[in-house]
């Protein structure tokens, strides 16, 4: 089932056209949205998740336009974002950190620490860390952190903006291990990533951005073996 759909999107900043008339579809599968630096993946983030609004077009979730709505509204609907470069709080705790991903969600203490403790489950290492300043976290750490503290709100669909920037292999493998976790718990995911490979990988489904234009969508192993694909996000190597 369609939870969000963009329909047409589009934004300028000044007189620079960033995004023209894209659109996508996110259920409760993994989609990717791969392209360059500068493709625009990050503004149609901030379009998706209230931080802009939209020159053009529409934003559907579910069936209700939130185009141009608050980010907390948004929040409170189902949207949570994992934002590019992880922005925890460095000079509070996890366990803080956690919390503060609960906001809007006003729980009681007693379900507070129930869904924390749910976190903690996924990502064990934040529970040996939880005293612990975020700040002093490694970068797979904070990442893991960001992605829990986004799992506080309790969504419906996750959006993770380049998870993958800035960690080492190993930390992105163990990364990607919990994001596969997000599809069996029925979530939706949308990955928005410049590490086409590994994005491509972990999808169902997969579109293509470039110079703000949506240029290719389909199944996910159907692009990472389309010869435009390849060349330009993967080499020439075809990917089984």
């Amino acid at each position: 089932m369609i939870i969000l759909r963009a329909v047409d999107l589009s934004f300028a900043y000044g007189a620079a056209d960033v995004l023209s008339e894209v659109s996508l579809e996110v259920g409760d599968e993994t989609v990717a949205l791969i392209g360059a630096n500068g493709a625009g993946k990050s503004t149609l983030v901030r379009l998706l998740c209230g931080i802009h609004g939209p020159h053009r077009g529409k934003v559907w979730w579910q069936d209700r336009d939130i185009a141009g709505q608050p980010p907390h509204l948004i929040v409170k609907l189902g949207i949570a974002q994992v934002p590019e470069g992880r922005q925890v709080f460095p000079n509070q705790s996890v366990q803080t950190n956690l919390r503060l991903g609960a906001y809007s969600r006003r729980l009681s203490p007693a379900l507070e620490r129930e869904a924390i403790e749910k976190i903690y489950q996924q990502f064990p290492r934040l529970a040996e860390r939880r005293s612990q300043l975020a700040g002093t976290l490694s970068g797979g750490e904070q990442q893991m952190l960001a992605i829990g503290r986004a799992l506080m709100a309790d969504p419906l669909l996750l959006i993770l903006d380049e998870p993958s920037m800035g960690l080492a292999p190993q930390a992105v493998a163990a990364i990607f291990e919990h994001v596969a976790l997000l599809r069996k718990n029925r979530i939706g995911v949308l990955l928005v990533e410049q590490n086409a490979r590994l994005a491509l990988a972990e999808a169902d489904r997969a579109y293509v951005l470039e110079h703000g234009r949506i240029i290719m969508s389909g199944p996910a192993a159907s692009l990472a073996n389309n010869a435009r694909v390849r060349q330009a996000y993967l080499g020439s190597e075809i990917v089984m």
